[in-house]
């Protein structure tokens, strides 16, 4: 593999894991606060179609962000109803929302457009385009640090930058500020929380609003930005991969962008080489493609060492009187 080839396969890897990195995040704070959520993939669904349907109606992609958000944070009201107010099951509400962004999505997506459950493809100002940063033109020529930094730092949409600038900021709020104490706090130890005068429900509200908030951009960006449109299912799993990487990365920020990045580099590989011979023996291109899916495996069957999560997580609270 040449360097012109590597950088090719890197910058692949960095759109690739985006949208993993986003979700992962945003179970991060969800599951930090004592709130399993196995709807990121519904979620992330919803607001994938919502974020191409507003865009290719209004010709903006800021509406249609602002609609995939709006879209994510609505599922996670739900979310936060049937778990937090009325203290249902987390998990069972969590495959209801995948089931319900599943179905609704199809459903609306055919009565507005009549495209068998897909929106138009976005083009122009309905999509997000890539970034040129500073000097990036100018440094092309450079050996080895210039293709560096044109193709594989540069040429992104302002959503990819979003989510790796979330990392540090995720990390900040978690464990520098009195918020991210006491969110940390609520999935560890509710009654402690409760006994000081902090309001339990409304710190896990807040999870799972940040939660939705960082769904919505990582279903707008697949929709808007890694693609051009919606077409039904093109979540594909990402949800469940996102909380792979969020059990492999042990509930830390950092350790999650370098797991999201490890599937982001799966995913590339998978796209890039199909049906590789091995002197004569053939891997067929399904055995790469699902690559991501058996590393999900591997890391959920526990081969990546214990993986000790919020010992508050899944358990309603009940507030003693």
């Amino acid at each position: 593999m040449d360097y012109a080839t590597l950088l090719q396969v890197l910058d692949s890897t960095v759109r690739l894991a985006t949208p993993l990195l986003l979700a992962c995040l945003a179970g991060l704070f969800s599951e930090r606060a004592g709130i399993v959520d196995i709807g990121l993939e519904g979620k992330m669904l919803a607001a994938a179609f919502f974020s191409a349907a507003i865009a290719a109606i209004t010709g903006s992609v800021w509406l249609g962000l602002l609609a995939g958000i709006a879209a994510a944070l609505v599922m996670s009201g739900i979310h936060g109803l049937a778990s937090i107010t009325f203290r249902g099951n987390q998990l069972i509400s969590g495959v209801a929302i995948n089931f319900l962004a599943s179905g609704i999505t199809v459903l609306i997506a055919q009565d507005w457009f009549s495209q068998g459950g897909r929106t138009p493809s976005l083009m122009g100002g309905g999509r997000f385009e890539s970034i040129t940063l500073p000097f990036a033109e100018a440094l092309r020529g450079v050996p080895i640090i210039g293709p560096l930094y044109y193709e594989l730092i540069s040429g992104h949409s302002i959503l990819v930058y979003v989510a790796f600038l979330m990392v540090p900021l995720t990390w900040w709020i978690l464990f520098r500020t009195r918020f991210g104490l006491r969110l940390r706090a609520v999935g560890e130890a509710p009654e402690a929380v409760d006994t000081a005068g902090v309001s339990v429900v409304g710190l896990r509200f807040a999870a799972i609003a940040i939660c939705g908030l960082l769904t919505g951009l990582a279903g707008a960006y697949l929709a808007t930005g890694l693609q051009a449109g919606f077409v039904r299912e093109m979540t594909a799993g990402r949800g469940y991969i996102a909380l792979a990487a969020l059990i492999f990365a042990k509930w830390r920020p950092w350790y999650a962008l370098y797991a999201c990045l490890l599937f982001g580099l799966l995913q590339a590989v998978a796209l890039r080489y199909q049906n590789i011979d091995l002197g004569g023996f053939i891997i067929p291109v399904q055995v790469m493609d699902a690559l991501p899916y058996i590393l999900t495996v591997v890391i959920l069957a526990g081969f990546v060492g214990k993986a000790i999560p919020p010992r508050a997580g899944g358990e309603p609270y009940v507030k003693e009187r």
